[in-house]
This record gives C-alpha cells, structure tokens and sequence, in this order.
C-alpha cells in the first residue's frame, strides 16, 4: 500500500512538472532586449574584444615609462688561474686562491626621444580602442533589431493562429450544418465536400503557421539564452497603443549616430597615427640611462657603489632606404579606411531610404487593411443573408469566409508590422538603442 502511494504521489509530481514546463513565458520587448544584450554570445564577445583592446592601450601607454631591471650572478671558479700582469717583481706574494664570483646590477633607461613613436602609438591604439567600443555598440545595436525581428514574428504568428482557431470553429459547425442540409437533400454533395476541402485547408494553415511559430520561439529563446522547452507568449499590450515618435525623415541622424560609421571613422585616425609612426624611424632614439654595478672577485677584487648615469643615442642607418616603403604602406592602409568609410556611407544613405519608405508604405497598409477588413466583414454578411435566401450560391459564400479571415489577419499584423519598420527605421539610423531602458549591472 505505501509503495502505490509513492507511486502515486511519483505520477502527480511528473504531471505537475510537464504541466509547468508547458506554461507560457511572457516578456516585454524591453525584457527580451534586455536579456540578449547582457547573455548573447555576440554582445559577450564584443564586450571582450573591448577590453583587450583596452588591456592593448595599457600596455603601449607603459612603454613611455623607465625600464628598471635588476640581476645577479654567483659563479663557483673552480681553480681560476690568475695573473696581474701589473706591478709584478720577483719579491711577489703567493697569489690568491679565485673560486668564486658574484655580480649585481640594476639599470635604468628613460625614453627621451624615439622619433614620437611612443606617442603617436598610444594615439593608434586610443583610437581603436574607441573603436572597438563603437563596434561593440553596434553590434547591440544590431542584436536588439533581431531580437525584435523575432519578437513581431512570434506575435504575428500567436494571433494569425489565434484567427485561424476562430474561423476553424465557424467552418467545421458550417460542415455540421452542411451534413445536414445534404441529407435532407437541401444542398448537393459537392457543397458539402467544397465546405470540408475549406475546413482542410485551414487545418494546414494551422499546422503550418503552429510550425513557424516553434522555429521562431527557438530561435528567440537561444538568442536570450533560456531554456529550450521555454514557451514565449507575446501579450496583445505590447503592441496596442504604441507612440511612435522622433520619426527619422532624412539620413542626417545616420551619418551622426551610426556607430559603424563612427568606428570607421576611429580607425581611420589610427591609420593616420600610423603614418607618423612609420615617418619616425627617420629618427635617432635617445634614452637617459644609468644603473649601479656590485661585484666580488674572491680574495682578489670588490668593487661596490659603482653607479653610471649618461645619454644613449641610437640610430638605424638603412631607415634611410628602406623606411620608404613602410611609409608608403601605411599611407595606403589610411586610404583603404578612407575609401570604406565612402562606401559605408553610400550604403548607410540607401539604407535609410530604404527603411523610410518601408515605414511609409506600412502606415499605408495600416490604413488600407483597417479599410478592407470592414468591408469584407460586411461583404460576408450580405452574401451570408442572400445565400440564406437562396440568392447565392456555396462559392460565392466560402469564397467571402476566406476574403474575411485574410483581412482580419492582415488587420493584425498590420500594426505589428509598423512597428517592426519604426524600430528598422530606428536602427538604419542609429538611434535604436536609445529608445530602450536597459538594466545596466
């Protein structure tokens, strides 16, 4: 008796669990692009690419201060033969015993002058560190638009199967009443099977649109690092009475805001830097150097406190003939940035174009929809009530249903769809991110 109710109790814990494992999860748009931008292996990957650019920085900002190095050596002499060829006569004593030797040494080099290298290398790698800052942006940037991408889709595909369902329960009572009107010999045969093949074809759409919707939830729930079996539910909230505001009309917040653009635009003057860079190996190298020397010759010789400070100049010679070339080289790798930042233009111009007039064209739509949804609506009710009076006939009647069910499906997703080209419109302008409050950590 214990063991069944274990086993029942086993039962009913599995089937509270499949249960909540098949509850709906709803985020807000806010939410989701929350949770890409802090778990996506994009955002973390940019994230990390700016901070070795920053750790890069760092390590060229040291070069500009004074290497300090210290050794030592201890070496066992075993039998050293010595011979002081100075102040030698007959009378000499025994010479020493050398068996060991020790040194110690700490020196010092300052950078004085190197041709401004050191300098302009911090201004290089200053440069593509705001560099990689802004791609790092961007690429949120472009993660919040896909999160959003996905996110329309979802609700798109939640209410046209939400219609669908709705008109699947008018169609199949219509093939209920259908059966009986046949058998009564009201109706032929053929309008009951024309009745069914239209109940059949909305159970594929169904299927079809249930199956887009899985994809789509899967993709979305990778991208947000949740759990697979994790089902998303888009609330009808987020998307009614949304204010679309500061809407873009030109391509002038683009050429500001684009954070490619402003990433080109870095590394071009890193390039510049470089140029400078390669002109200074025309130039010597001076350093202040000094250091401090300890030595011990067993038995034979200590010298302590001997420090040394000067000036140490160096100057690679054939920089004069081969130097040309890498100036030449960099000057070339400025132009290649230069001529990328032209194209990136271009492309940022026909860009927006691009997403204003989509936006433009889904406000349109918006309107016609709205149009067309009543006026297939009351289109339905009159050919519904002549065919109730025998003055249309099955074709005219189904064909009206199916003109019904597309505009209201149509109706739907228009306003989602406008949405979906605001926030497109946002991001070709680079102003998609500010639109959202996003936790900060």
């Amino acid at each position: 008796m214990k063991v069944s109710q274990f086993m029942l109790f086993g039962i009913f814990f599995i089937g509270i669990s499949a249960v909540e494992a098949q509850e709906k999860t709803s985020l807000t748009l806010n939410e989701a692009i929350n949770l890409a931008w802090t778990k996506s292996n994009e955002v973390t990957l940019a994230n990390t690419k700016v901070k070795t650019k920053k750790y890069e920085l760092q390590s060229t900002k040291n070069n500009q201060y004074p290497d300090l190095k210290l050794s030592g050596q201890y070496q066992r002499l075993a039998n050293a033969s010595v011979n002081f060829k100075l102040n030698q006569n007959n009378n000499a004593q025994p010479l020493p015993l050398v068996n060991q030797l020790m040194i110690g040494q700490l020196n010092a080099s300052v950078p004085v002058f190197s041709g401004f290298k050191i300098r302009n290398s911090i201004t290089v790698y200053e440069n593509l560190y705001q560099a990689e800052m802004a791609t790092a942006s961007q690429t949120k940037e472009e993660i919040a638009l896909r999160v959003i991408d996905y996110y329309a889709s979802l609700y798109k595909a939640q209410k046209t199967i939400e219609l669908l369902k709705e008109n699947q329960k008018s169609a199949q009572q219509r093939v209920k009443d259908f059966i009986e009107l046949e058998k009564n010999g009201i109706i032929p045969r053929n309008d009951l099977l024309k009745s069914k093949l239209q109940t059949s074809k909305i159970q594929l759409s169904l299927d079809e649109t249930n199956n887009n919707l899985k994809i789509i939830n899967f993709y979305l729930v990778t991208l947000l690092k949740l759990n697979p079996s994790t089902k998303l539910e888009i609330r009808e909230e987020d998307f009614a009475d949304f204010q679309m505001t500061n809407v873009p009309t030109n391509d002038l917040p683009a050429l500001e805001y684009r954070k490619d653009l402003e990433a080109i635009r870095f590394q071009g003057k890193a390039s510049e830097a470089n140029i400078k860079i390669a002109k200074g190996s025309y130039y010597p190298a001076i350093a202040l150097v000094g250091g401090y020397t300890a030595l011990d010759l067993s038995n034979v010789i200590t010298v302590q406190n001997a420090m040394n400070i000067g000036v140490g100049i160096s100057y690679d010679l054939s920089a004069i003939l081969k130097n040309g070339t890498l100036v030449k080289l960099a000057e070339s790798k400025y132009l290649e940035v230069q001529n990328s930042e032209s194209i990136l233009t271009d492309y940022i111009k026909i860009q927006v174009k691009k997403a204003i007039e989509d936006y433009d064209l889904a406000l349109k739509q918006s309107v016609v929809y709205v149009e067309a949804e009543e006026q297939s609506t009351e289109n339905y009710r009159i050919v519904k009530d002549k065919y109730d009076n025998g003055l249309s006939d099955t074709n005219d009647l189904l064909e009206a249903d199916v003109e019904q069910l597309s505009s209201k499906i149509n109706k739907a997703l228009a306003r989602a769809n406008t949405i979906q080209k605001y926030y497109e419109l946002l991001s070709v302008t680079g102003q998609l991110s500010q639109t959202f409050t996003i936790a900060q950590k």
